[in-house]
């Protein structure tokens, strides 16, 4: 399974590919950061992440993607522009068909790290480890990406197979 993890912002928009299944190793197929300048109006940057997206999602052809779901905080301006470029690259993928799941920070936190509360350094070296990469992926929004990806692999994935199961079923969940 190969998963592109979005981890979305206005400013920096984390872009994470991972390659791979549950009880396998994964592996690091790109990552990179979409930068956009708070000089350029918000639909112009939303535009430069659009594209950003589109051009990942061609070049790596992913099989999902997972994008972070935004979560309250008390800078509405933050969250303002950050749930724009969530929704921007939830349309990207829906546009091609692509599954699309959302992952809190805190799911992402406890997959990679075994701890819903762990920091970014902790993610970071997590992401670092299960990829077998020689250092962190830099900015922490890279890294970010990285573990959604991971955890919808990890998650996701099992959790797509069971709802497939209940599918066949009929809809029947006991």
């Amino acid at each position: 399974m190969r998963v592109l993890g979005i981890d979305p912002g206005l400013t920096r928009c984390g872009m994470g590919v991972v390659e791979g299944d549950v009880g396998r190793p994964l592996s690091l197929v790109d990552v990179n950061v979409i930068r956009t300048s708070s000089d350029v109006p918000v639909p112009q940057r939303l535009v430069t992440i659009e594209r950003g997206i589109d051009a990942w999602l061609d070049e790596h052809q992913p099989d999902a993607v997972a994008v972070e779901r935004i979560f309250a905080r008390s800078d509405v301006s933050t969250i303002m522009g950050t749930a724009q470029a969530a929704g921007v690259a939830m349309v990207c993928a829906a546009r091609r068909g692509l599954p699309i799941a959302l992952h809190t920070p805190s799911e992402v936190k406890a997959a990679v790290s075994g701890n819903g509360r762990a920091d970014k350094a902790q993610v970071g070296m997590m992401v670092t480890r299960i990829l077998r990469l020689d250092a962190v992926p830099k900015p922490a929004d890279a890294a970010d990406a990285l573990a959604l990806a991971i955890t919808h692999i990890w998650r996701g994935g099992a959790q797509a197979r069971i709802d497939a199961a209940v599918a066949a079923a009929g809809g029947r969940r006991s």
